[in-house]
């Protein structure tokens, strides 16, 4: 081990313009990617009871859905703000 290593290098301000510009990158992508993550697993998760509701029962040919239009609009509404958050 180098007694005088301290561990840094010198850069020029060039230099560290550029990865503090990448850094900001970086994070600002890292964000992004981790929002998308997070609305495309609310969708799953809104998406897949709906899925396995249907998938009930696949004997019968008629699903008795009361109040229809309420409760799909409804969902929309959800599945809508999941998206435009």
């Amino acid at each position: 081990m180098d007694l005088f290593d301290f561990g840094f290098t010198a850069v020029d301000e060039n230099e560290l313009e550029v990865v503090q510009k990448a850094s900001t990158t970086v994070k600002t992508a890292t964000q992004s990617v981790e929002e998308l993550e997070s609305k495309v697993n609310d969708l799953y998760n809104a998406i897949l009871p709906l899925l396995t509701n249907l998938k009930k029962n696949p004997e019968k040919e008629y699903i008795r859905w009361p109040n229809r239009v309420e409760k799909v609009e409804e969902f929309e509404t959800y599945i809508s703000k999941i998206v435009t958050r």
